[in-house]
């Protein structure tokens, strides 16, 4: 069986209460437990209570936490730039602010890696003769 929630547990918890003290008369020797119970549900309200409120500010502070990382970001951004405008964006000295200075490229980079074969005269995809490549030798023993 599945636990039900807080906030349902705290009304039957209430309910029950109350049944118990209309019927005291009846169940007197479960006043000492329905006071119990009582005390418990008074407890779980005013922590429910604080949960909610911690939640409200959670969401208040991560609020400013977000605004206040999109002001570094862009802070950052912009101090960036300017170490690259000031030292250029080729010097190795961007490394000590943890950016990577514009490199030239390698030869072995630029070059092609393997030129494709070309494909065979007279052969198709399959590997099978044309029907070109087939009258080719037939029109050069007759002379043509």
């Amino acid at each position: 069986m599945a636990r039900e929630s807080n906030g349902i547990a705290q009304s039957s918890w209430k309910n029950l209460s109350t049944s118990l003290a209309a019927n005291s008369a009846d169940l007197p020797h479960l006043e000492g437990h329905r006071t119990l119970l009582a005390d418990v549900l008074s407890r779980a309200e005013s922590l429910t209570t604080q949960q909610a409120a911690l939640t409200a500010s959670k969401q208040e502070i991560s609020l400013q936490l977000e605004k206040v990382m999109g002001e570094g970001r862009k802070l950052a951004t912009f101090l960036r730039v300017g170490v690259k405008q000031h030292y250029g964006n080729r010097a190795e000295k961007l490394i000590e602010f943890g950016l990577r200075p514009l490199r030239a490229r390698s030869k072995s980079d630029t070059a092609p890696a393997k030129p494709s074969p070309e494909p065979t005269a007279g052969k198709a995809d399959s590997g099978k003769p044309t029907a070109a490549a087939a009258e080719a030798p037939a029109q050069a023993s007759s002379g043509q």
